[in-house]
């Protein structure tokens, strides 16, 4: 019906009398079941018109009641799911307003700051510490970072980093606290992958100025200093020595420098390559110089050791030798030993019942650069043993245990418990680690 007969009434419903719908408008098709709709309390339903309205004359009368349902009634015209059920209004998001902190960046936030720096990191208990103070309490750990002029730091917070320009009168808190609050951290927690960063404070030692300064020169002969530019010039000699050439208006002033800041300090010494010599070459060495002591002769001996490049071992050989009491003539000529397989690596020579100490000969006959070790006071149940290095003639003595290996072993543990001391502060060793195989060489 897509016109309203203004001359048409509708019948009068009497109560109990059934309405026919198909006589009005037809036969209508039976409308799918609508999903159950829990009623609104004590609301209308608002059922929305079509364009085409009845004349407002119809509009007036009263609307027809129905007992049964108003099912029916309704699915004649077409109605809007989403009007049925109106979608609950979102107010916007406040930019200013700060959204409550989720679990897990709480739980971030309350993790403590890291001290990190030379591979080493621990957890600042003491947030609250100043950056200076933080520096002193480890410069015991790490000597470069005594000098406060010389060390700078830095807080690397996720992709956040902050130098920090006042290390006396800021706290570690308060600069991690402050990368909490800004912006561009937050973001990067939302973006980025990692969610549970570390807040990580280092300190960074500045490169001292080196080398020489611009007036001063360092020269190979008198000659060259001489005709420099330079004011003071340093020139090492003849003697060893390193001399000062100082030039002015009065003249050359030439004396010996003993304290140059300009040069690296150095410190002789001896770094092996290789191992330690294993305590059973030692002790079967040992053996075999005993075998040369009797009740009246005394003769030395001597060993070379060699690295078996192939096996990786050490072996021994014993040159042909004349020996006496104070003196060795070995002859080296019919080595049979392969240079390409066998590295010479130590000469190891007796000195019977005397002290293991170098000769004035063997001063002489050790100046190849190379190891040389004496054992002496053969006659005593624990030998003496000293060790040396030559340096193209220049001699230094090295502690053994850098190239031998110690004597002792490790002990059961229970035998601890039988000793009971006066003073248990300082407990006793339980192990012999093995010593470190160099020196510094400063």
């Amino acid at each position: 019906m897509n016109e309203y007969d203004s001359n048409y009434e509708f019948p009068v419903i009497d109560d109990g009398e059934e309405f026919d719908f198909e006589a009005i408008f037809g036969k209508q098709e039976a409308p799918a079941p609508a999903p159950a709709l829990e009623p609104a309390a004590e609301e209308p339903i608002a059922v929305p018109m079509e364009a085409t309205a009845p004349p407002v004359e119809e509009q007036s009368k009263p609307p027809v009641e129905n007992t049964e349902s108003a099912e029916p009634l309704l699915s004649l015209f077409p109605t809007d799911t989403a009007a049925e059920e109106p979608k609950p209004q979102t107010a916007p998001a406040d930019p200013v307003k700060k959204e409550p902190e989720s679990t897990d960046t709480a739980s971030l936030f309350d993790k403590p700051p890291v001290f990190s720096y030379g591979g080493a990191k621990e957890n600042i208990a003491d947030a609250s510490i100043t950056f200076e103070e933080l520096r002193v309490q480890k410069a015991d750990d790490f000597p470069e970072l005594e000098e406060a002029k010389s060390v700078t730091w830095r807080v690397r917070y996720g992709t956040t980093t902050k130098s920090i320009t006042d290390p006396k009168g800021t706290t570690v808190i308060q600069i991690k606290e402050e990368i909490e609050r800004s912006k561009a951290f937050l973001d990067s927690l939302k973006k980025g992958k990692d969610k549970n960063p570390s807040c990580l404070v280092t300190p960074s030692v500045m490169a001292k100025s080196k080398g020489i300064a611009a007036y001063k020169g360092v020269f190979t002969s008198l000659e060259t200093a001489r005709a420099s530019d330079k004011v003071i010039c340093l020139i090492p000699s003849q003697d060893g020595q390193v001399y000062e050439l100082r030039k002015n208006e009065l003249g050359e002033f030439i004396a010996p420098k003993h304290n140059i800041k300009e040069f690296p300090k150095i410190r002789a010494g001896f770094r092996p390559a290789l191992p330690q010599i294993p305590r059973q070459i030692i002790g079967q060495l040992i053996a075999f110089f005993r075998g040369f002591m009797g009740s009246d002769h005394e003769y030395e001996a001597l060993a070379q050791i060699y690295w078996d490049r192939e096996t990786e071992e050490f072996a021994v050989h014993i040159p042909k030798q004349t020996a006496s009491k104070a003196s060795i003539h070995a002859d080296m000529r019919n080595n049979t030993l392969p240079d390409d397989r066998y590295l010479h690596y130590a000469d190891v020579h007796s000195h019977n019942s005397m002290a293991a100490k170098f000769s004035c000969t063997d001063d002489h006959d050790e100046r190849p650069t190379g190891l040389y070790i004496v054992i002496g006071r053969l006659d005593r149940f624990y030998p003496d043993i000293s060790a040396r290095i030559s340096c193209g003639g220049t001699f230094h003595d090295i502690d053994p245990s850098l190239v031998l290996e110690n004597l002792e072993e490790e002990f059961p543990l229970e035998w601890i418990d039988q000793v009971e001391t006066v003073n248990r502060q300082e407990q006793p060793r339980t192990s012999f680690p093995k010593r470190w195989k160099g020196e510094d060489l400063e």
